[in-house]
Protein backbone atom coordinates (compact mmCIF):
# COMPACT_ATOMS: atom_id res chain seq x y z
CA UNK A 1 0.00 0.00 0.00
CA UNK A 2 1.24 3.47 -0.81
CA UNK A 3 2.03 5.54 2.25
CA UNK A 4 3.82 8.68 3.26
CA UNK A 5 2.59 11.66 5.20
CA UNK A 6 2.65 15.04 3.50
CA UNK A 7 3.28 17.88 5.92
CA UNK A 8 2.56 21.56 5.65
CA UNK A 9 -0.86 21.33 4.02
CA UNK A 10 -4.29 21.88 5.56
CA UNK A 11 -6.11 18.74 6.59
CA UNK A 12 -9.76 17.97 7.20
CA UNK A 13 -12.37 18.31 4.47
CA UNK A 14 -11.04 21.55 3.08
CA UNK A 15 -11.65 21.20 -0.69
CA UNK A 16 -8.58 23.20 -1.72
CA UNK A 17 -6.42 21.18 0.64
CA UNK A 18 -7.82 17.95 -0.82
CA UNK A 19 -7.02 19.10 -4.34
CA UNK A 20 -3.44 19.87 -3.36
CA UNK A 21 -3.09 16.48 -1.70
CA UNK A 22 -4.56 14.70 -4.71
CA UNK A 23 -2.27 16.50 -7.19
CA UNK A 24 0.74 15.76 -5.02
CA UNK A 25 -0.22 12.10 -4.73
CA UNK A 26 -0.42 11.76 -8.49
CA UNK A 27 2.89 13.59 -8.94
CA UNK A 28 4.87 11.66 -6.33
CA UNK A 29 3.38 8.17 -6.46
CA UNK A 30 2.16 7.56 -9.99
CA UNK A 31 3.46 7.41 -13.53
CA UNK A 32 2.57 5.57 -16.73
CA UNK A 33 3.97 2.30 -15.40
CA UNK A 34 2.51 2.75 -11.91
CA UNK A 35 -1.12 3.91 -12.02
CA UNK A 36 -3.09 4.01 -8.75
CA UNK A 37 -6.58 2.68 -8.21
CA UNK A 38 -9.35 4.70 -6.58
CA UNK A 39 -9.00 2.51 -3.49
CA UNK A 40 -5.30 3.39 -3.20
CA UNK A 41 -6.05 7.09 -3.63
CA UNK A 42 -8.75 7.08 -0.95
CA UNK A 43 -6.58 5.02 1.42
CA UNK A 44 -3.65 7.42 1.07
CA UNK A 45 -5.86 10.46 1.61
CA UNK A 46 -7.31 8.84 4.73
CA UNK A 47 -3.80 8.16 6.07
CA UNK A 48 -3.18 11.87 5.71
CA UNK A 49 -6.42 12.77 7.52
CA UNK A 50 -8.31 13.77 4.39
CA UNK A 51 -11.84 12.39 4.31
CA UNK A 52 -13.23 12.00 0.79
CA UNK A 53 -15.88 10.10 -1.09
CA UNK A 54 -15.31 8.33 -4.35
CA UNK A 55 -17.64 10.72 -6.22
CA UNK A 56 -15.78 13.80 -4.98
CA UNK A 57 -12.46 12.33 -6.16
CA UNK A 58 -13.88 11.83 -9.64
CA UNK A 59 -14.91 15.48 -9.62
CA UNK A 60 -11.49 16.56 -8.35
CA UNK A 61 -9.71 14.57 -11.06
CA UNK A 62 -11.89 16.25 -13.68
CA UNK A 63 -11.13 19.65 -12.14
CA UNK A 64 -7.39 18.96 -12.27
CA UNK A 65 -7.66 18.00 -15.95
CA UNK A 66 -9.53 21.23 -16.70
CA UNK A 67 -6.78 23.13 -14.85
CA UNK A 68 -4.13 21.66 -17.16
CA UNK A 69 -2.89 18.74 -15.05
CA UNK A 70 -2.39 15.73 -17.34
CA UNK A 71 -4.40 13.16 -15.37
CA UNK A 72 -4.58 9.92 -17.35
CA UNK A 73 -6.66 6.81 -16.73
CA UNK A 74 -6.12 3.21 -17.75
CA UNK A 75 -8.01 -0.04 -17.25
CA UNK A 76 -6.47 -2.39 -14.66
CA UNK A 77 -8.50 -5.55 -14.83
CA UNK A 78 -11.89 -4.67 -13.33
CA UNK A 79 -10.59 -1.40 -11.90
CA UNK A 80 -9.40 1.92 -13.33
CA UNK A 81 -5.94 3.30 -12.62
CA UNK A 82 -4.99 6.96 -12.57
CA UNK A 83 -1.61 8.52 -13.09
CA UNK A 84 0.11 11.79 -13.94
CA UNK A 85 1.07 11.73 -17.60
CA UNK A 86 2.93 14.73 -18.94
CA UNK A 87 5.55 16.21 -16.60
CA UNK A 88 7.99 19.08 -16.89
CA UNK A 89 10.73 16.53 -17.67
CA UNK A 90 10.55 13.08 -19.25
CA UNK A 91 12.37 10.26 -17.46
CA UNK A 92 14.96 10.12 -20.26
CA UNK A 93 15.61 13.86 -19.80
CA UNK A 94 16.04 13.43 -16.04
CA UNK A 95 18.53 10.63 -16.66
CA UNK A 96 20.43 12.92 -19.02
CA UNK A 97 20.53 15.68 -16.39
CA UNK A 98 21.69 13.24 -13.70
CA UNK A 99 24.44 11.99 -16.02
CA UNK A 100 25.55 15.57 -16.69
CA UNK A 101 25.65 16.43 -12.99
CA UNK A 102 27.53 13.36 -11.85
CA UNK A 103 30.07 13.50 -14.68
CA UNK A 104 30.89 17.20 -14.23
CA UNK A 105 34.05 17.56 -12.22
CA UNK A 106 33.47 21.26 -11.51
CA UNK A 107 30.46 20.28 -9.36
CA UNK A 108 31.55 19.04 -5.94
CA UNK A 109 30.48 15.66 -4.62
CA UNK A 110 28.15 17.13 -2.00
CA UNK A 111 26.57 19.51 -4.49
CA UNK A 112 26.18 16.67 -7.02
CA UNK A 113 24.30 14.51 -4.54
CA UNK A 114 22.15 17.47 -3.50
CA UNK A 115 21.25 18.34 -7.11
CA UNK A 116 20.49 14.73 -7.99
CA UNK A 117 18.25 14.43 -4.93
CA UNK A 118 16.25 17.41 -6.17
CA UNK A 119 16.13 16.08 -9.72
CA UNK A 120 14.62 12.87 -8.34
CA UNK A 121 11.68 14.89 -7.02
CA UNK A 122 10.79 15.95 -10.56
CA UNK A 123 9.67 12.39 -11.26
CA UNK A 124 7.58 9.87 -9.40
CA UNK A 125 9.00 7.85 -6.50
CA UNK A 126 9.34 4.90 -8.89
CA UNK A 127 11.29 6.95 -11.43
CA UNK A 128 13.44 8.33 -8.62
CA UNK A 129 14.63 4.78 -7.89
CA UNK A 130 15.83 4.46 -11.49
CA UNK A 131 17.70 7.74 -11.21
CA UNK A 132 19.20 6.72 -7.88
CA UNK A 133 20.64 3.56 -9.39
CA UNK A 134 22.65 5.73 -11.77
CA UNK A 135 24.39 7.66 -8.99
CA UNK A 136 28.12 6.89 -8.93
CA UNK A 137 29.46 10.26 -7.84
CA UNK A 138 31.49 9.02 -4.89
CA UNK A 139 35.14 8.41 -5.65
CA UNK A 140 35.21 10.59 -8.77
CA UNK A 141 37.58 13.52 -9.02
CA UNK A 142 35.43 16.53 -8.16
CA UNK A 143 36.07 20.20 -7.55
CA UNK A 144 37.30 20.89 -4.02
CA UNK A 145 35.77 24.35 -3.83
CA UNK A 146 32.21 24.14 -2.48
CA UNK A 147 31.71 27.87 -3.04
CA UNK A 148 31.94 27.72 -6.86
CA UNK A 149 28.18 28.25 -7.26
CA UNK A 150 28.16 31.23 -4.92
CA UNK A 151 31.14 32.59 -6.83
CA UNK A 152 29.22 32.31 -10.10
CA UNK A 153 26.25 34.13 -8.55
CA UNK A 154 28.43 36.98 -7.28
CA UNK A 155 30.19 37.31 -10.63
CA UNK A 156 26.88 37.39 -12.48
CA UNK A 157 25.61 40.04 -10.06
CA UNK A 158 28.68 42.17 -10.81
CA UNK A 159 28.25 41.72 -14.57
CA UNK A 160 24.57 42.67 -14.39
CA UNK A 161 25.39 45.65 -12.17
CA UNK A 162 28.32 46.76 -14.38
CA UNK A 163 30.71 46.63 -11.41
CA UNK A 164 34.25 45.41 -10.83
CA UNK A 165 35.03 42.63 -8.38
CA UNK A 166 37.74 42.01 -5.79
CA UNK A 167 39.02 38.54 -4.91
CA UNK A 168 42.01 36.48 -3.87
CA UNK A 169 43.38 33.81 -6.18
CA UNK A 170 45.17 30.63 -5.19
CA UNK A 171 46.84 27.47 -6.43
CA UNK A 172 47.81 24.26 -4.60
CA UNK A 173 51.15 23.06 -3.28
CA UNK A 174 52.13 19.41 -2.98
CA UNK A 175 50.87 19.29 0.60
CA UNK A 176 47.43 20.26 -0.77
CA UNK A 177 47.61 23.66 0.91
CA UNK A 178 46.36 26.82 -0.75
CA UNK A 179 49.09 29.14 -1.98
CA UNK A 180 47.78 32.60 -2.77
CA UNK A 181 49.05 34.46 -5.82
CA UNK A 182 50.51 37.97 -5.46
CA UNK A 183 51.33 37.21 -1.83
CA UNK A 184 47.64 37.16 -1.00
CA UNK A 185 46.89 40.64 -2.34
CA UNK A 186 43.45 41.08 -3.84
CA UNK A 187 42.85 41.17 -7.56
CA UNK A 188 40.65 43.97 -8.86
CA UNK A 189 39.18 43.14 -12.28
CA UNK A 190 36.25 43.98 -14.55
CA UNK A 191 34.23 40.78 -15.16
CA UNK A 192 32.75 40.34 -18.63
CA UNK A 193 31.84 36.69 -19.16
CA UNK A 194 31.83 33.22 -17.66
CA UNK A 195 33.22 30.39 -19.79
CA UNK A 196 32.95 26.63 -19.36
CA UNK A 197 35.96 24.76 -20.74
CA UNK A 198 36.97 21.15 -20.02
CA UNK A 199 34.35 21.11 -17.21
CA UNK A 200 35.87 24.10 -15.42
CA UNK A 201 34.35 27.57 -15.03
CA UNK A 202 36.54 30.50 -16.05
CA UNK A 203 35.99 34.20 -15.59
CA UNK A 204 36.93 36.39 -18.54
CA UNK A 205 37.90 39.79 -17.13
CA UNK A 206 39.69 43.02 -18.02
CA UNK A 207 42.78 43.81 -15.93
CA UNK A 208 45.76 46.06 -16.52
CA UNK A 209 44.79 46.87 -20.10
CA UNK A 210 44.16 43.32 -21.33
CA UNK A 211 41.69 40.46 -21.20
CA UNK A 212 42.61 37.65 -18.80
CA UNK A 213 40.88 34.56 -17.49
CA UNK A 214 40.72 33.03 -14.02
CA UNK A 215 39.54 29.63 -12.73
CA UNK A 216 36.38 30.37 -10.75
CA UNK A 217 36.90 27.52 -8.28
CA UNK A 218 40.26 29.08 -7.32
CA UNK A 219 38.76 32.48 -6.54
CA UNK A 220 37.86 33.21 -2.92
CA UNK A 221 36.47 36.13 -0.93
CA UNK A 222 34.78 37.65 -3.98
CA UNK A 223 33.31 41.09 -3.37
CA UNK A 224 31.48 43.39 -5.76
CA UNK A 225 33.06 46.85 -5.70
CA UNK A 226 31.53 50.25 -6.38
CA UNK A 227 33.82 50.86 -9.37
CA UNK A 228 32.28 50.60 -12.86
CA UNK A 229 33.72 48.02 -15.24
CA UNK A 230 36.43 48.81 -17.74
CA UNK A 231 37.36 47.16 -21.07
CA UNK A 232 33.94 47.31 -22.72
CA UNK A 233 35.31 48.06 -26.19
CA UNK A 234 37.88 45.25 -25.98
CA UNK A 235 35.18 42.78 -24.94
CA UNK A 236 32.88 43.96 -27.74
CA UNK A 237 35.62 43.20 -30.29
CA UNK A 238 36.39 39.80 -28.78
CA UNK A 239 35.22 36.68 -30.60
CA UNK A 240 34.35 34.34 -27.71
CA UNK A 241 34.43 31.17 -29.78
CA UNK A 242 37.85 32.01 -31.19
CA UNK A 243 39.14 32.94 -27.74
CA UNK A 244 38.24 29.60 -26.16
CA UNK A 245 39.38 27.62 -29.21
CA UNK A 246 42.77 29.32 -29.21
CA UNK A 247 43.54 28.69 -25.54
CA UNK A 248 44.30 25.02 -24.94
CA UNK A 249 43.04 24.16 -21.46
CA UNK A 250 42.50 27.91 -21.02
CA UNK A 251 46.25 28.43 -20.48
CA UNK A 252 47.58 31.81 -21.53
CA UNK A 253 50.18 32.46 -24.17
CA UNK A 254 51.05 34.72 -27.08
CA UNK A 255 48.47 34.12 -29.81
CA UNK A 256 49.87 33.50 -33.23
CA UNK A 257 48.87 32.07 -36.61
CA UNK A 258 50.32 28.57 -36.51
CA UNK A 259 50.55 26.38 -39.62
CA UNK A 260 50.29 22.67 -38.89
CA UNK A 261 50.95 19.67 -41.13
CA UNK A 262 48.67 16.69 -40.41
CA UNK A 263 48.54 13.14 -41.64
CA UNK A 264 45.27 12.54 -43.48
CA UNK A 265 44.22 10.08 -40.78
CA UNK A 266 43.94 13.01 -38.35
CA UNK A 267 41.33 14.98 -40.32
CA UNK A 268 38.68 14.15 -37.71
CA UNK A 269 40.99 15.15 -34.87
CA UNK A 270 41.72 18.52 -36.49
CA UNK A 271 38.03 19.23 -37.10
CA UNK A 272 37.08 18.21 -33.55
CA UNK A 273 39.71 20.54 -32.11
CA UNK A 274 39.47 23.54 -34.43
CA UNK A 275 35.87 23.27 -35.64
CA UNK A 276 34.23 22.59 -38.99
CA UNK A 277 35.13 26.09 -40.17
CA UNK A 278 38.82 25.16 -40.11
CA UNK A 279 40.24 25.08 -43.66
CA UNK A 280 42.00 21.81 -44.47
CA UNK A 281 44.34 22.37 -47.43
CA UNK A 282 45.82 19.33 -49.25
CA UNK A 283 49.61 19.28 -48.94
CA UNK A 284 50.42 16.03 -50.74
CA UNK A 285 48.67 12.70 -51.19
CA UNK A 286 48.96 11.79 -47.49
CA UNK A 287 48.96 15.14 -45.67
CA UNK A 288 47.01 18.38 -45.31
CA UNK A 289 47.73 21.69 -43.58
CA UNK A 290 45.66 23.85 -41.22
CA UNK A 291 46.46 27.40 -40.15
CA UNK A 292 44.91 28.40 -36.83
CA UNK A 293 45.24 31.29 -34.41
CA UNK A 294 46.20 29.73 -31.08
CA UNK A 295 48.02 30.61 -27.88
CA UNK A 296 51.50 29.19 -28.31
CA UNK A 297 52.28 27.49 -25.02
CA UNK A 298 53.23 24.17 -23.44
CA UNK A 299 49.62 22.96 -23.59
CA UNK A 300 49.56 23.34 -27.37
CA UNK A 301 52.89 21.53 -27.66
CA UNK A 302 51.68 18.79 -25.33
CA UNK A 303 48.55 18.24 -27.42
CA UNK A 304 50.64 18.01 -30.57
CA UNK A 305 53.12 15.64 -28.88
CA UNK A 306 50.22 13.35 -28.02
CA UNK A 307 49.57 12.92 -31.75
CA UNK A 308 53.11 11.65 -32.28
CA UNK A 309 54.81 11.84 -35.66
CA UNK A 310 51.56 12.36 -37.54
CA UNK A 311 51.61 16.12 -37.02
CA UNK A 312 54.31 18.78 -37.35
CA UNK A 313 54.52 22.55 -36.88
CA UNK A 314 55.52 24.26 -40.12
CA UNK A 315 55.41 27.90 -39.00
CA UNK A 316 56.16 30.24 -37.38
CA UNK A 317 59.75 29.36 -36.50
CA UNK A 318 59.25 30.55 -32.92
CA UNK A 319 56.61 27.84 -32.45
CA UNK A 320 58.91 25.24 -34.04
CA UNK A 321 61.71 26.27 -31.69
CA UNK A 322 59.34 26.17 -28.72
CA UNK A 323 58.27 22.62 -29.58
CA UNK A 324 61.91 21.52 -29.94
CA UNK A 325 62.79 23.10 -26.60
CA UNK A 326 59.94 21.32 -24.84
CA UNK A 327 60.80 17.95 -26.37
CA UNK A 328 64.45 18.49 -25.47
CA UNK A 329 63.61 19.28 -21.86
CA UNK A 330 61.44 16.16 -21.65
CA UNK A 331 64.24 14.01 -23.08
CA UNK A 332 66.67 15.48 -20.55
CA UNK A 333 64.41 14.35 -17.69
CA UNK A 334 64.86 10.78 -18.91
CA UNK A 335 68.61 11.21 -19.28
CA UNK A 336 68.63 11.14 -23.06
CA UNK A 337 70.34 13.40 -25.52
CA UNK A 338 68.29 15.32 -28.06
Amino acid sequence: MLSGEVKGMPGGNNKKGKLLYLERFLREYTDQDHPATMEQILSWLEENEIQAERKSIYEDLAFLRDAGVDVQSVRMGRSTGYYLGRRDFELSELKLLVDAVQSSKFITENKSLSLISRLEKLGSMHQAKQLRRQVWVRGRIKSMNESVFKNVDRINAAIEGNRQILFRYFTWDRAKNRVFRRDGRRYSVSPWALLLDDENYYLLAWEDGQMKHFRVDKMVEIRVSDCPREGREAFRRLNMASYTDSHFGMFSGESSAVRLLFDNSLAGVAIDQFGRDAILIPYDETHFTVTVNVAVNAQLFGWLAGLGDRVRILAPQTAVDGMKALLGSILSVYGQEE
